[in-house]
């Protein structure tokens, strides 16, 4: 992704804000940067996930996030887990 974050972070790496749909490039680039935050073939309870990105976000509805990532297919979703859609996880792989 060539587009930067950086205006949409704080000094700590934190996404400070969502980019209008204009920007569509720029929330990919968020996606892409948030999709790095999980490692592959592991899954998340939805706890983790969330934990996760209260972490690396300072929004104050960070379900945006989670529900960006899920519909964008950055990452997949069953049984309340959670993982990189790039990566199915192996049975009992848990983060």
């Amino acid at each position: 992704m060539t587009k930067s974050i950086a205006a949409f972070q704080d000094e700590h790496g934190r996404i400070t804000g969502w980019p209008s749909d204009r920007r569509r490039a720029h929330q990919l680039a968020i996606l892409d940067y948030l999709t790095g935050l999980f490692d592959p073939g592991v899954s998340y309870d939805q706890g983790q996930v969330d934990q996760v990105l209260a972490d690396h976000s300072t929004l104050a509805d960070p379900t945006l996030l989670l529900r960006e990532l899920v519909e964008g297919d950055y990452l997949a979703t069953a049984d309340g887990m959670y993982w990189r859609a790039d990566g199915r996880p192996g049975p009992g792989a848990r983060g």
